[in-house]
């Protein structure tokens, strides 16, 4: 059996993941969350993940009831993400790794939530969506290489719904795009915002200039309420990832759809995608938000694909970056 010990802390979540030939043992995590109407600063982030790392070390092999023997490689997440924090958890893995005389594994980012998508939904071949806080991507797998369909071409999707929690000043706790889609719920007027996809690729910094500067106009003069923004900020931005999703199936002749990323969690994306996919005759993909949303488990699946492969890191090697395409990475574990 092979054990492998996972940690990611690329944005504002610290995790520490262990897996053991595709059992998640333990997957314990922690988040730096800011005061409303503010952001999280990379320097401010990596002072949040050195404080806590250890200590969410220390409860993933408790409870996964495993010591440091138990544990044959240490995978860590190599970028993209924010480079302080991203340096935080390479420093630390190096070190574990060397202390406890493991090999050690750089991962990417993007290719650690794939891999997790699989194994929980157990989705053979699938289009990918993957929408997070900082990438948004229509990847599918072809000739050893997760290949990018489509893309965004300025700013991710929950960049977007970020930035937008901030001018209305909505709480960032548990985070910004969960508490835009509860009040999503209570809105019931439309409001018409730019829609912009070109070709395969999606666009969202326009969407976000013009809601931005609308939203204090409307709001004060009554012509609509917050939650009516968040509704159709919502609309919107998920009705132009679903027509890039459905694209990409339809040149690839898919029958299957995995939504993958923080973005993914949000209900009414999963609901716009299924009924695509019903009409379709496809089968929809999505896991909750213990995996969606970063964690320690999905760098170790990763891992654990890519040990079981033969690959390992070099200690000269072990660098991060905060730049690594979804494509860049050779598959070596799937045909």
């Amino acid at each position: 059996m092979t054990v492998v010990l996972g940690f990611e802390g690329s944005a504002n979540k610290i995790g520490v993941g262990i897996i053991r030939d595709g059992e998640v043992l333990s997957n314990p995590r922690r988040t730096y969350i800011t005061p409303p109407g503010q952001g999280f600063l990379p320097s401010d982030t990596a002072r949040h993940h050195r404080a806590v790392i250890l200590t969410v070390l220390k409860e993933a092999l408790e409870q996964a009831g495993l010591k440091p023997a138990d544990i044959d490689c240490v995978a860590y997440t190599k970028g993209p993400g924010m480079g302080a924090p991203l340096v935080t958890v390479a420093l630390v893995a190096r070190t574990v790794a060397q202390l406890w005389g493991k090999p050690l594994l750089g991962v990417n980012h993007c290719i650690g939530h794939i891999e997790m998508g699989r194994l929980i939904t157990n989705a053979n071949n699938p289009t990918v969506l993957y929408v997070s806080g900082g990438n948004t991507q229509v990847i599918a797998y072809s000739e050893r290489r997760y290949r990018i369909f489509g893309e965004t071409i300025d700013i991710a999707v929950g960049n977007c719904l970020d930035r937008f929690a901030r001018v209305i000043k909505i709480s960032n706790d548990p985070s910004p795009g969960y508490n835009i889609e509860q009040m999503a719920k209570k809105g019931s007027q439309y409001v018409e915002l730019p829609y912009t996809v070109k070709g395969m690729d999606v666009s969202f910094s326009g969407i976000l200039s013009y809601i931005e500067e609308a939203a204090h106009k409307m709001l004060s003069s009554g012509q609509c309420t917050a939650e009516d923004l968040c509704f159709s900020l919502q609309e919107t931005l998920f009705s132009m990832l679903v027509e890039i999703t459905e694209r990409a199936m339809a040149h690839c002749g898919s029958q299957e759809v995995l939504i993958v990323g923080g973005v993914g969690c949000n209900l009414r994306l999963q609901e716009m995608m299924g009924v695509m996919c019903k009409e379709r005759g496809a089968k929809l993909f999505a896991t909750d938000e213990r995996f969606c949303i970063d964690n320690g488990a999905m760098i170790a699946q990763a891992g654990w694909e890519m040990f079981r492969s033969g690959q390992v890191t070099e200690l000269e090697d072990s660098w991060i970056t905060q730049r690594y395409r979804t494509d860049e990475v050779e598959v070596t574990w799937r045909d």
